[in-house]
């Protein structure tokens, strides 16, 4: 029974994955940044032969660099190799979409949550959070986020499992080269691979998840300089001064958007007309308090302490970057930068629940669930009909 122990998961994944192919039918996106990325780096160079206003690119030096963390191209470039611009972007992210699943499960078998509170679980997490939707459309932004989610759950797993560090810290970097938001958990994973130890096996854990980390920075820093000549990432601050929602000088990142951010994650509710279906999801998104209120059964974790606050700790911190960001996403359903922070406020779920999910629990996972059903619906139908 120990060898098929992952065979759940797996099932897990590939019920997530079909609900995908059958709700998007794998379209191929318009919006292929990864594609175009993985085929400038297997031409030997970072810029993008650059089709269009319709493909964010920053311009420096006169060519086109893209501004997302590279990770998904990294990962499709075989494909790329083999293929070329014709490779499906979408079908990466519905596989992605898929793995985020399977690693949710894997998550709740090693906490001991019972297969039925699971099975709400990852119902939640694949369609009361923006996972679904992210993944069905496949476009650049959308498989950021769907990369960053499935390689959090990764690593989140990993931690509590075999706590390899070595491997904690390759999922966090393949998370933070998704999103560049996740760098603010890389702490977070070594403090709880320190203190999870035994106190004569601290060091090494420490010494190997650093050790790891330090060719990962490096890579970094060479991209970085590759591009834009600075050890640092810069793009997101360039786009900000072409951006014609930015400015022209300063950055991306103040507190004066706060307000607005507040506003979007936990205010903006849907549109009302005056024929069926009545409510309607508006096209610039739909709060989290709409969306997702089954995140609220993640304050009611308890124990273990120094995970419950590890957790909170990295929930966060990974949302201070978006919650200071001049944009809130522009077209989406729901928030879909909350995926950034929504694995760790999953594994807290979890924990509030893992003797069972209870009449209370059922009902948030199931409103947020319908939510997410209804925003793909009506995205799929009215907005942009795959």
């Amino acid at each position: 029974m120990t060898r098929y122990r992952g065979a759940p998961a797996f099932v897990a994944g590939l019920v997530a994955f079909a609900l995908c192919a059958i709700l998007g039918h794998l379209h191929p996106t318009l919006y292929n940044n990864y594609v175009l990325l993985a085929d400038a780096m297997r031409h030997g160079h970072l810029w993008i032969d650059w089709p269009g206003p319709y493909i964010d690119a920053v311009e420096f030096e006169g060519r086109r660099y893209s501004i997302e963390a590279p990770m998904p191209a990294i990962l499709m470039l075989p494909a790329v190799m083999l293929w070329g611009t014709a490779v499906n972007q979408t079908l990466f992210a519905v596989l992605l979409c898929a793995v985020a699943v399977g690693a949710g499960w894997e998550i709740q078998r090693r906490l001991d949550v019972p297969v039925r509170t699971r099975v709400w679980l990852c119902g939640f997490l694949l369609l009361g959070t923006d996972l679904l939707w992210c993944a069905i459309y496949g476009d650049v932004w959308f498989v950021a986020h769907v990369a960053s989610a499935a390689f959090t759950l990764l690593a989140l797993a990993e931690l509590l499992g075999s706590k390899r560090p070595w491997l904690v810290a390759l999922w966090a970097f393949c998370a933070m080269e998704s999103r560049f938001a996740l760098v603010m958990a890389i702490p977070m994973y070594g403090a709880l691979l320190f203190f999870d130890a035994p106190p004569a096996e601290r060091r090494r854990q420490i010494l190997v998840y650093a050790a790891t980390l330090v060719p990962c920075a490096l890579l970094w820093i060479g991209y970085n300089e590759a591009r834009f000549g600075v050890p640092y990432d810069i793009g997101y601050t360039l786009f900000y001064h072409q951006d014609q929602m930015g400015s022209a000088a300063g950055s991306p990142f103040a507190l004066s958007h706060v307000p607005l951010q507040l506003y979007s994650f936990f205010v903006r509710f849907p549109d009302t007309i005056a024929s069926a279906p009545y409510l309607v999801p508006t096209y610039s998104g739909v709060a989290l308090t709409w969306t997702s209120p089954a995140l609220v059964l993640a304050f009611f974790a308890r124990s273990p302490w120094r995970l419950v606050a590890a957790m909170w700790a990295a929930t966060v911190l990974v949302a201070l970057p978006s919650f200071l960001y001049y944009t809130w996403g522009f077209v989406q359903f729901g928030m879909r930068h909350a995926l950034d922070f929504e694995p760790f406020l999953f594994v807290l779920m979890v924990l509030a629940v893992r003797r069972g999910i209870g009449p209370i629990g059922a009902i948030l996972c199931t409103w947020s669930m319908l939510a997410g059903l209804w925003g793909v619906w009506y995205w799929t139908r009215f907005y942009r009909p795959l």
